[in-house]
Formats: structure tokens, sequence, C-alpha cells
């Protein structure tokens, strides 16, 4: 697939996507990310064990929580939250580095976190991907096979009360079918660069 092309030259945009344990933001991602030029995915550190298949340094930065704690006490992280008895937190050098350099970024991190960026970069565009029933979200944690049912029951509860925040997002994606939802977020992104601040130079 050829690669969309932008003509930005100026500072990067921020795009942060969350959503419930489930809802597929992962696999959105995934699926998106490779067709679009001059877009950065930053890798997150976690104090959670690492998944099957995941590789330390390009699924997270799997770390201890003496750790992530001294990342919280040298301001080395833009966001960090707690999340069903772990951490996870955005290493902010590497963000700013892609952002200066023209690149958009996309954080892809816990609503908690995802709420923090907001009030500390305003110009974040966040994007909230969810399942089209919750039913759905149930299914989905229980076909992992990854985690024990009461694991499973705090993370239905969390996405309760994360649902409480969608209308703090600029974007809601619907994963329902793949391909749709990958379109959708999409073109949010290309939406973004075409906006007349990212572009006011080609007008001089």
């Amino acid at each position: 697939m050829m690669k969309m092309m932008s003509e930005q030259t100026s500072k990067g945009t921020l795009f942060v996507v969350t959503g419930p344990s489930g809802a597929g933001k992962g696999t959105v991602l995934g699926r998106a990310l490779p067709a679009i030029d001059k877009i950065h995915y930053s890798i997150s550190a976690t104090t959670r064990q690492p998944r099957p298949g995941e590789i330390d340094g390009q699924s997270y930065y799997f770390v201890t929580h003496d750790r992530f704690r001294s990342m919280i006490d040298d301001g080395a992280l833009l966001e960090y939250a707690e999340y069903v008895g772990n951490y996870y937190g955005t290493p902010v050098a590497a963000v700013d580095s892609e952002l200066n350099a023209g690149r958009d970024v996309v954080l892809e991190i816990e609503v908690q976190g995802a709420l923090m960026v907001k009030q500390k970069r305003p110009d974040a565009v966040l994007i909230f991907i969810i399942p089209p029933d919750f039913s759905l979200l149930e299914q989905r944690l229980h076909s992992r096979g990854s985690e024990p049912d009461d694991v499973i029951a705090r993370r239905l509860e969390k996405a309760r009360s994360e649902y409480q925040s969608g209308d703090r997002y600029d974007y809601i994606v619907v994963n329902d079918v793949l391909d749709e939802a990958v379109r959708e977020l999409t073109s949010i992104i290309i939406a973004q660069r075409c906006k007349t601040e990212k572009r006011i130079d080609l007008l001089r």
C-alpha cells in the first residue's frame, strides 16, 4: 500500500489513542499506521509483565516499580497512570524530539493518562476507540484467554468508569468492522494534517 504523504513542515501533532481494554485499539493502530507517512508510534513504559509475543523495547519498555518511580521523580514522563495494579507512562523526551522534527506522534495509552496529556498539551488530539456494544467488550476480554476472571471483572468495572469520560475526547472511533475503524482513524489523521494552521506556509 502506498503511504500517505504529507506536506507538513510545522511541528507535528500529538495524537492520543485510548479506549477500554478489549476495544481493539492496538489492532486498529497496527493496521492504520503502516500506511501513514511521517508518524511515530510512541512506546510506553510499564511495570506489568510482558504478555506472550510482546518484546521489550518494541511493545513496551518493561521496567520495575522502583525504576518507574525514579522516572516520575526525574520528570521523565509526559503522563503516567495506574491501571489494574500496574503503572504505565510515556517518556517525554522521545515524544518532543519527534514533534519538533515535524513528525506526528501517536500515543496508545490508558484513559487516565490520556486526560493528563490533554491538561498538559491542550493541542493534543484525543481519540476514543470503543466497540459498538459493551457486551462485545466482555466477550473480547474473555476470548483473549490470558487473564483470570477476577482481572477481567476489574477491567470491565474500569471500562464502565472510562465511558463516563467519553465526552472529553475530540473523536470517537467505533471498532465494529475493523476496516471501517481503520478508515475512521486514518481520516482523522488526514483531516488534522489538512488544517489551515498546518499548511498556512503554502499560501505565502
